[in-house]
């Protein structure tokens, strides 16, 4: 698809012909419309610009056009082109910033940021691979996926189903962490100062400095501050819960689960020091309130509940 056309089209200026044409580009494939999107998007951060910016707009484009030729051949070639209308002024400014943009993409460095915001989010990413973020999760992974499998996790919780790909592996960065698969299902969540990887299948590779170790089914590991590597058996579920709907407490201590309802509902849920350690067997649906949740729990500990402002005190009776 020619750029010129599409800043046409964007201005309206197109004949019937040529606004088919692009139609029909665009709704041809998911990349041809992301690219369009990308495009607009661009354009029109780029109009703004051009009421106090004086533009040679030759000069301009035949730059976009040398890089993008650049990309294509070892000698650039610039292409010249007529003014179309008077409306070069603007996509000479527009040009110079989707240039940059487009030479960012093509050599690498372009990432996809993602977000679940107030809601869980099943999203599949270009690879196969399927991920849910649960609520307030931001990450984001590599433009050209398919080649380059790298995400970034910034902050919240993501369960990975990762498509098997040997020739190129899967690798997750949190901070100073790294964690590599090729094709296996784990869970991770980022807190503010701890990460913690529990792997449903397959095997997950961990690393940190100069460590490393491997997690399979079953085991987990926290990591805090601290550099050493220690991995563990997985004792619950309860942190599918975002996944499955339910909260699945087996031998579980109480302060795990009063943690996992913290995060759940977004209210601060305390336990009274002396019951922190004791262990319940309960199953919970995230469908139902806090507060009716909270009471099975007290029926089954034989507790009571207080409240105190935004937090809930769970204590002996």
């Amino acid at each position: 698809m020619n750029d010129e056309l599409l800043i046409k089209f964007l201005l309206n200026e197109t004949t019937a012909e040529e606004k088919a044409q692009v139609q029909e580009w665009i709704v041809a494939s998911a990349d041809n419309e992301k690219y369009y999107k990308q495009f607009e998007r661009i354009w029109n951060e780029s109009a703004a610009l051009t009421e106090n910016h004086e533009v040679d707009e030759e000069l301009a484009w035949q730059k976009f056009k040398q890089r993008v030729d650049e990309k294509q051949t070892a000698e650039p070639i610039v292409r010249k082109i007529k003014p179309i209308a008077i409306w070069l002024r603007v996509a000479a400014v527009f040009v110079l910033c989707f240039g940059a943009w487009l030479v960012y993409q093509q050599f690498g460095g372009g990432y996809t940021d993602l977000a679940s915001n107030d809601l869980v989010l099943n999203q599949a990413l270009p690879d196969g691979s399927q991920l849910v973020l649960n609520k307030n999760t931001n990450i984001s992974y590599a433009t050209d996926f398919k080649t380059n499998r790298k995400v970034e996790i910034k902050s919240g919780e993501v369960f990975f189903d990762v498509a098997h790909d040997r020739s190129h592996p899967f690798v997750i960065d949190i901070n100073d962490v790294k964690v590599e698969v090729v094709g296996t299902s784990f869970n991770i969540k980022k807190n503010k100062n701890s990460v913690e990887v529990i792997v449903e299948s397959g095997i997950v590779k961990i690393s940190r400095a100069s460590r490393e170790l491997k997690l399979t089914k079953g085991e987990r590991i926290l990591l805090s501050d601290e550099k050493e590597l220690v991995k563990m058996q997985t004792e619950d579920e309860l942190y599918n819960y975002y996944r499955t709907g339910i909260f699945v407490a087996s031998n579980t201590p109480l302060s795990k689960l009063a943690e996992t309802l913290s995060d759940a509902y977004g209210t601060k849920i305390s336990v009274a020091e002396n019951i922190k350690r004791e262990k319940i067997f309960i199953t919970l649906p995230l469908k139902y309130s806090l507060q009716k949740n909270l009471q099975e729990v007290c029926l089954t500990l034989d507790l009571k509940m207080q409240r105190n402002q935004d937090e809930i005190l769970l204590s002996k009776k």
